[in-house]
């Protein structure tokens, strides 16, 4: 009767996602990593300043410099679209494997595509995100350069989103 009930909690102790990777899914982790680490709001309090000086600067003059407007614009432009590039290489690389098959146990996270598997332990993450749609692992470096995007459509059962998020919350915190 034991041998039932643990096999029985073991698999309450899993949860499946079945999804297939999205340029969206990528760009919500990539987002919150910036929060994460406060790049973005490094990059608008340095963009703010170098306005602020460019503006006084042709105040000053009496003159609007075309050359340095046209410049700040698309350095704008490009912190904008970045994240998006980003975002579709992303899809570039990890698109073409078709359907993703993810299993977060007691033991880690265990994904699985046609042609590849990859299994971290719990040990891996400093902690987790969530956003609306998606749990965001991020990975313990310095630069959190990994990243597991959890898409909440792909969750596998009913309560299963109640159950990957405490999952989630009893291995790794939130951020």
């Amino acid at each position: 009767m034991e041998a039932s009930d643990d096999a029985a909690d073991e698999a309450a102790a899993v949860v499946q996602l079945t999804y297939r990777p999205l340029p969206a899914d990528t760009l919500v982790g990539l987002r919150v990593r910036e929060r994460v680490k406060r790049t973005g709001l490094v990059l608008r309090c340095v963009f703010l300043v170098l306005w602020v000086g460019q503006w006084t600067f042709s105040v000053g003059s009496g003159t609007v410099d075309v050359v340095s407007t046209a410049l700040f614009l698309f350095v704008l432009l490009m912190v904008w679209v970045y994240p998006r590039i980003q975002a579709a290489h992303v899809e570039r690389i990890v698109g073409w494997q078709g359907e993703y098959r993810v299993t977060v146990s007691t033991a880690g996270i265990t994904c699985r595509s046609d042609h590849s598997t990859l299994d971290q332990r719990w040990s891996v993450f400093r902690g987790y995100r969530e956003t609306a749609d998606h749990f965001v692992l991020l990975s313990r470096d310095p630069n959190i350069m990994c990243l597991d995007i959890l898409p909440k459509r792909g969750v596998l059962g009913a309560e299963g989103v109640d159950r990957l998020r405490g999952m989630l919350d009893q291995h790794t915190p939130r951020v």
